[in-house]
Formats: C-alpha cells, sequence, structure tokens
C-alpha cells in the first residue's frame, strides 16, 4: 500500500535505534552494564549495532550462571518496538524466584 501512495517509512538508523532501545530498557528498570541490561544482577537482556541493523537478545529465563539467549535481528522500528514489547511481557511474567 505503501507504493501506491508514494510513502515510503524512514529509514533505518541502528546507531538511534540503540540509543532509544537503552532509554527504554531502562524506564523498564534495567540497569546497562557494557550494553548488556540486568535486573537485579541477572543479566536479561543486550544489544549492538551489526551493520545497517541492530542484533538485539533476551534470555529465555532470568539465571545467575550462563543464560539462554533468544535473540532477534532489528531492522526498522517496528523490530524495535516489537521487540521492547515482547520484554517488556516477559519482565512482568518472570516471578521473583526467577531473579
Amino acid at each position: 500500500m505503501s507504493e501506491e501512495w508514494g510513502i515510503a517509512p524512514p529509514p533505518f538508523k541502528p546507531d538511534e535505534a540503540l540509543q532509544k532501545l537503552r532509554r527504554e530498557l531502562r524506564d523498564l528498570g534495567l540497569t546497562e552494564r557494557d550494553s548488556r541490561f540486568e535486573r537485579r544482577g541477572s543479566l536479561v537482556a543486550r544489544a549492538a549495532v551489526e551493520g545497517d541493523a541492530l542484533r538485539a537478545a533476551r534470555v529465555k529465563r532470568p539465571t545467575r550462571g550462563s543464560p539462554e539467549w533468544i535473540e532477534k535481528v532489528l531492522r526498522s522500528g517496528a523490530d524495535l518496538r516489537s521487540f521492547v514489547a515482547d520484554l517488556k511481557t516477559q519482565l512482568a511474567l518472570w516471578s521473583d524466584r526467577d531473579d
């Protein structure tokens, strides 16, 4: 439909998207350390610019040991919003015993 109207989405800028992601994750109460985000000492997310995309990941379950990561490549603002919404949902589902 966007082609019919001659409207294209704005170009994705991974550096700006990373800054936005950092702000949003801090707003969720996460602490950032070296592009990794923690909640109560447990890693829950990470993000880094990779070429023309943003590579982000969240853990399956919070753990203090070696976490299992679910990775996602973000190439648009919609992908970024989806990642943040998914992480927000997971944070709400994880109970204190999982931390």
